[in-house]
């Protein structure tokens, strides 16, 4: 009944042993995995950004960006433009510089 007892013993020396040696590269051990997850984790964000859309996609966003004005606003602008001086020299400084600020 000795002999168990013996391989127990025998059996949690060998194991203190393999986890003294683990101890010893453990902090090899954790770089190894910080690195290999930020290569994974830069390896995806590569792989995302390049991704190009497919046409179906794109048709979709054009069709759900498509602007619906109202016919009556867009009679009173023509009506405002032509009854305005102001006005006409807006639009016509609009349709020149779009992007220059009024001062």
């Amino acid at each position: 009944m000795n002999k168990p007892a013996v391989k127990t013993k025998l059996n949690i020396e060998k194991l203190s042993a393999k986890l003294q040696v683990l101890r010893h590269y453990s902090f090899v051990v954790f770089v190894l995995l910080v690195v290999g997850i930020y290569a994974f984790i830069l390896l995806r964000i590569t792989n995302l950004s390049s991704v190009e859309p497919t046409d179906d996609s794109i048709n979709g966003q054009v069709q759900a960006s498509h602007l619906v004005i109202d016919k009556t606003i867009v009679e009173q602008l023509k009506s405002l433009q032509d009854n305005s001086v102001n006005v006409q020299s807006l639009f016509d400084q609009a349709r020149t510089s779009p992007f220059q600020e009024k001062n």
